[in-house]
């Protein structure tokens, strides 16, 4: 399966399993809504919800009580919630050819969200953050070894949220229309090899995570 330049899901479940990719790969998000007149936004972790075919409906995530955002989303709980993924500049010594033009390559996923609050969840929350991320860094840490006392008051401390989502729009610029000689060129100059896994993939030379 290769990735097309810009995809589109509007208020239905069926994701594109690049963009699942995407946010399991690259987990910090910007959670960015309205205060009023002013935006208001927020860099934070999030772990994707799946229904029972596997595919992507909502985010999860928890915010400190004290952040004035959480006011903000209760007034008004629409928000704009924004991914990124592996970027580079991509100058013409990448492909040998000095009357080629730059560019940058890049992946990125907007989805318009709704979001609830549950602090019921608190626990689910934090667990889930956490599993995900020690199973990404291989140590095996758990929550529970903060000690039940302490960890009793950092759950009082948060807010948690599932964000339904409403629409998606991702834009995956990864070399799919470069000729073959010059995306070979440039992928074989390139340091990122979160990148280059990237613009393969975007090609078909390497399949999806989350479907073929």
């Amino acid at each position: 399966m290769t990735i097309p330049l810009n995809i589109h899901h509007d208020r239905h479940p069926l994701v594109h399993p690049a963009i699942a990719d995407l946010i399991e790969a690259n987990p910090l998000a910007w959670v960015t809504s309205r205060a009023g007149e002013t935006s208001i936004a927020t860099p934070l972790p999030l772990v994707g919800d799946y229904d029972s075919e596997g595919r992507l409906t909502a985010l999860m995530g928890h915010f400190a009580l004290a952040n004035r955002q959480v006011a903000a989303l209760r007034a008004d709980p629409r928000a704009l919630i924004l991914f990124s993924g592996p970027q580079a500049y991509i100058s013409p010594k990448h492909v040998a050819n000095r009357s080629w033009a730059p560019t940058w390559n890049y992946s990125v996923a907007r989805f318009d969200c709704h979001i609830d609050f549950d602090p019921d969840a608190n626990d689910t929350a934090l667990r889930r953050l956490t599993d995900k991320m020690e199973t990404m860094c291989g140590d095996g840490w758990t929550v529970d070894e903060v000690g039940s006392a302490r960890y009793d008051v950092m759950k009082t401390h948060i807010i948690a949220f599932r964000a339904e989502i409403l629409a998606c729009n991702a834009t995956f610029k990864l070399g799919q229309d470069e000729r073959a000689g010059d995306f070979d060129t440039i992928i074989g100059g390139l340091e990122d090899p979160q990148l280059v896994t990237w613009m393969n993939r975007a090609r078909g030379r390497q399949p999806l995570i989350n479907g073929e």
